[in-house]
């Protein structure tokens, strides 16, 4: 049965859909057989992605379906060793199957309370409604150079109750260019940019197998 990491925001362009290609891609070469399922229908970005990925016969394959319901989207949950939810950029009925579901949920977020203050907010509705806190991580993604306004969002989210990934991934044109080309961002053709991703799939590499231990014992 498949591991899960549930992808979820309360509202769009924060990077949600960027970090399931990350993590699609890094899980994969390490072996892991790894789906995507791409619950925003309206958009199907990382389908897209991933019909970019086969034209340009980029390699570890990875396999991205679109899915109208969570349930849709983990009937075949045997066949794979992760399964990867992202969710519609905005709080939706599904997104709190989409976290009951997951071993681990991940929030991405912008440096601004604007950005800041609805995820924490989304977090709390799921912790309400009896998903732990220790499940959830934020991630800050599209950020700027400021390590004051960094500090200033940590201190933001672990005063609300919640963990943040060590790494974070830089607002870069990089990026863009990788994912236009069906790649991952750490397979951009910057050295620094993809350390700065190897980071944040690392550490969430990390925090997924410590939920898998946490539910064993």
């Amino acid at each position: 049965m498949a591991h899960i990491i549930g992808l979820i925001s309360q509202k769009g362009g924060v990077g949600k859909s960027t970090l399931a290609r990350l993590l699609a891609r890094e899980f994969a070469a390490q072996g892991w057989t790894v789906k995507i399922a791409d619950l925003d229908i309206s958009q199907a970005t990382c389908a897209e992605w991933c019909r970019l990925r086969q034209a340009f016969e980029k390699t570890p394959e990875v396999r991205v379906e679109t899915f109208g319901r969570v349930d849709q989207a983990l009937a075949d949950a045997d066949r794979f060793d992760l399964i990867l939810l992202d969710g519609a950029p905005h709080a939706t009925a599904a997104t709190m199957e989409i976290a009951r579901k997951s071993d681990l949920v991940v929030i991405p977020s912008g440096l601004a309370v604007d950005d800041l203050r609805p995820g924490v907010v989304l977090a709390h509705e799921l912790t309400d409604k009896g998903v732990p806190a220790e499940r959830i991580v934020f991630t800050f993604t599209r950020v700027g150079d400021s390590a004051a306004a960094l500090d200033d969002a940590r201190t933001f989210v672990q005063r609300a109750g919640y963990e943040v990934c060590a790494g974070t991934m830089p607002d870069r044109i990089g990026y863009q260019r990788a994912l236009n080309q069906g790649l991952a961002p750490t397979e951009t053709q910057h050295a620094s940019l993809n350390k700065r991703a190897e980071e944040v799939a690392q550490d969430i590499v990390d925090r997924l197998e410590r939920a898998i231990v946490r539910e064993v014992a």
